[in-house]
């Protein structure tokens, strides 16, 4: 099956990562709307229009299922998409539910981009999982253009999530949730200036397991790579820098993957 993984930029690409090495026997698109990132910061009316743009693209490429791997996307327009095409759409949640599930009654630090922060679907995903009391919601704004440019590990990286974390007192923490997929990049910084203690989850693994099993895939591990195409906003990429880019930021992935 050709299987579409969709983002805003290259946050996406740890979804598509993780598919990589899961399910080798299929055949991969990858769209990242290169022209428009961030989406976290824009209205959900001007996220919507944005998705739609891409959806009618990706499904003119035939693709069998699209994974609408960016919670931002998701938030704002997952819901419009299930009712305007019959294909399946899995889209990303924050993994709110497994951090209570490993860690019950412990408070969860869960970060995303503002306009997820702010959606009502995070709100009601909490209400849906109990975690009103144990829930702290935290938007990290920054990390995606950290991300964009390919500045993971930098000093002002390290400034800025200490800034943001001075906040909390992490002894009274279980677990940090990764609620934007741009946010897997800077999984060795955050584990850094967190104790050890406190895990960091994100929902690669719940959103492929739910594709598996809504498009009738298979999961195995094999020593393949699998085919991958590339789009910018609807343009193939091509480039051989450009290329390598990608792979240097799947290179990236790989060494965040078991943190």
């Amino acid at each position: 099956m050709k299987v579409a993984f969709f983002d805003s930029g290259i946050g996406g690409l740890s979804v598509l990562h993780h598919a990589m090495k899961i399910l080798p026997d299929e055949e991969f698109v990858f769209f990242a709307d290169e022209d428009n990132v961030p989406y976290g910061t824009k209205s959900r009316a001007e996220v919507l229009k944005l998705v739609e743009a891409a959806f009618e693209f990706l499904v003119a490429q035939e693709v069998g299922a699209i994974v609408v791997a960016c919670n931002t996307a998701t938030s704002a327009a997952v819901r419009a998409m299930r009712a305007k095409y019959s294909l399946p759409i899995v889209g990303m949640e924050p993994a709110v539910k497994l951090a209570l599930d490993l860690f019950p009654a412990r408070k969860v630090l869960v970060t995303a981009t503002e306009i997820t922060i702010r959606g009502d679907k995070i709100q009601a995903l909490i209400d849906r999982v109990h975690a009103r009391e144990f829930a702290v919601l935290r938007a990290l704004p920054e990390l995606v253009e950290f991300a964009e440019r390919m500045e993971f590990e930098s000093a002002a990286v390290e400034k800025y999530l200490r800034a943001e974390f001075a906040a909390y007192d992490f002894a009274e923490f279980s677990s940090v949730v990764l609620g934007c997929t741009h946010f897997n990049y800077f999984k060795d910084t955050m584990r850094k200036i967190l104790p050890p203690h406190v895990k960091l989850l994100d929902g690669n693994a719940g959103t492929l397991n739910y594709l598996i099993k809504l498009a009738g895939l298979k999961a195995e591990a094999a020593d393949k790579i699998p085919r991958v195409e590339y789009f910018y906003s609807g343009r193939r990429v091509t480039d051989a820098a450009e290329l390598a880019r990608l792979e240097k930021y799947l290179r990236r992935l790989d060494k965040m993957y078991l943190l």
